[in-house]
């Protein structure tokens, strides 16, 4: 039985740092770099560092470890020209850790480490807000599974190609908390469909059809929800700032179905939330079990 990457499930970090690169080497020469920028994260206590692989990259690495729908990101298009750009790269680390010191120190030294093989393309460093919530002020990852069964919902299962890897999604929203504070807050929680105090799911009589949670909650033919795990966090200063959204699921088709939602696909209604957030960024990543990162079975 092949092991997720622990750090997809380190939980109450508040320090985090995304890295995305392109690589200028093949695939054997990155993975080399990887196990000693992995082994420099491990020296440090209290830093996490999970690694994900474009499809390129990945399909270079281990062809036979490729899920079938697995692919580079294309952009989303909805109504009024709402676009979910694709900004897809090479290779993502994930450093999360309790403070920003020690996260900044591996991040900077797993770029130093990749150097010689991939060039860093883009960084979002980030951190927890308040008690898990988005800079709205509204919770994050209210949905979110507790860990013993969030590792079902993240991870591909046995007998599938890359099994005990998870599908990475991974977005860089922008918002405008002018606008959106503006707003009265019964009308505020209707865009997102949950109470501010609480977090308690708007009721079907006050829930409207383009909230965040009737758009982002995706169902199976049966009605079970389709759940993933979300381990997002807020970033930015004063002048930009908002979400890198990261979400991991055991299959690509919910978060595709998600994301197609919000964007208004099928039915033309978008997501309200998007009239106050944009998303720059936009790419998927495979987050191999750690028996494919280190090469050991």
């Amino acid at each position: 039985m092949a092991h997720a990457q622990p750090g997809i499930f380190a939980l109450g970090t508040r320090s985090h740092h995304h890295l995305e690169f392109d690589a200028t080497a093949g695939g054997p020469a990155v993975l080399s770099a990887l196990a000693t920028a992995c082994g420099a994260a491990d020296a440090v206590s209290g830093v996490n560092l999970v690694v994900g692989f474009g499809a390129r990259l990945w399909s270079e690495i281990a062809p036979g470890e490729v899920p079938g729908d697995f692919g580079a990101f294309d952009p989303v298009e909805g109504p009024d020209g709402f676009v979910m750009p694709a900004t897809q790269h090479d290779l993502w680390l994930w450093l999360h850790g309790a403070g920003p010191d020690a996260v900044f120190d591996v991040a900077r030294s797993s770029a130093a480490t990749l150097s010689a093989v991939a060039t860093v393309a883009a960084e979002h460093p980030g951190f927890a807000y308040l008690s898990s919530q988005d800079l709205t002020g509204f919770e994050d990852g209210t949905e979110n599974p507790p860990v013993p069964e969030a590792v079902t919902v993240a991870t591909i299962p046995d007998g599938e190609p890359c099994a005990g890897g998870s599908v990475v999604l991974l977005q860089r929203w922008v918002h405008d908390l002018d606008r959106f504070g503006a707003l009265p807050l019964e009308e505020r929680e209707q865009v997102i469909g949950r109470t501010l105090q609480g977090s308690v799911e708007l009721d079907e009589a006050n829930q409207v059809p383009d909230s965040h949670v009737s758009r982002v909650v995706i169902e199976d033919a049966n009605g079970e929800e389709l759940q993933v795990f979300r381990r997002s966090s807020a970033f930015g200063g004063v002048v930009e700032h908002g979400l890198v959204f990261v979400a991991f699921s055991r299959d690509r088709a919910r978060l595709d179905a998600m994301l197609e939602r919000m964007a208004g696909g099928g039915d033309g209604i978008r997501d309200r939330l998007t009239r106050f957030s944009r998303p720059t960024t936009g790419a998927w990543y495979l987050a191999p079990p750690v028996e494919l990162l280190t090469g050991r079975r």
